[in-house]
């Protein structure tokens, strides 16, 4: 097969599937990994695609949002680096086990594995809308933990509209610890969601100091709902695959880096 028949059909799975990842492609086309990727690229050099971790989506599917599992497996070693790293941004220090204080934890897989992180000794005040958050949070003894409710997104398990909105307007937290599907200085914070990205607006008036997790995979994605620009952020945590150079733009842009 020609590589332009190839990204033809490559084409056609992205848009019946949503999405295409790039070792099953090799698997499928009996090509290598590299092979997939240049070819990934051309289309999205054509504008046919939008290449996203592992992968690509079809070009204008910028409400595309993967379930919770599917979000969790990809760029996992990132995310663990990123939530070990955000220890030392809790009240009190690394691990929240110093001076108590108040924190919020948005929904999202890296805020879910900071949770866990966690020390069982740490003594904080913790709010969330995301049920994995809490629930890897609920046995902790010395924090006070508050779940927000709402209606519940399935395929994020987090509470959304006027409930979690109203019981948000009503807080100030010294930190949160915010999640995002996309970021860049001038896309600014996006999600696929509306509900969602009412709710992380409202999360970053309700703190003090705004942390934004997030790994380099999401640098230069646009999604369909904006919740906030990059100066909203005092800090970002993200990996070693965003550049130096992005990440120099960025500080120069008034948000700190740390690259974990």
């Amino acid at each position: 097969m020609y590589a332009p028949e190839r990204q033809q059909e490559i084409l056609r799975l992205a848009r019946e599937g949503g999405r295409v990842d790039v070792l099953s492609l090799a698997e499928e086309f009996q090509v290598t990994a590299e092979t997939v990727r240049r070819d990934l690229k051309a289309l999205d050099r054509a504008g046919l695609v939008r290449r996203v971790h592992g992968g690509a989506i079809p070009a204008g599917r910028l409400d595309f949002e993967p379930d919770l599992a599917e979000r969790d497996a990809v760029a996992a070693d990132e995310k663990q680096r990123i939530a070990r790293a955000a220890l030392a941004e809790l009240p009190g220090g690394e691990g929240g086990t110093g001076s108590s204080g108040s924190v919020i934890l948005d929904a999202g897989t890296t805020a879910a594995r900071l949770a866990a992180e966690i020390p069982l000794e740490a003594e904080l005040t913790v709010v969330t809308h995301g049920l994995p958050v809490a629930a890897r949070l609920a046995d902790h003894p010395g924090l006070t933990l508050h779940l927000v409710g709402g209606r519940i997104r399935h395929r994020t398990r987090a509470a959304v509209d006027d409930w979690a909105l109203r019981a948000y307007r009503e807080i100030n937290a010294d930190v949160l610890f915010l999640a995002t599907n996309g970021f860049s200085p001038d896309g600014g914070l996006t999600t696929p969601d509306l509900a969602e990205a009412a709710v992380k607006r409202t999360l970053i008036a309700a703190a003090r100091r705004v942390v934004l997790l997030a790994d380099s995979a999401k640098y230069g994605q646009q999604h369909f709902a904006r919740f906030g620009e990059l100066s909203d952020v005092d800090l970002l945590i993200t990996d070693t695959g965003l550049s130096p150079d992005d990440a120099l733009a960025i500080e120069r842009a008034g948000t700190e880096v740390v690259r974990a």
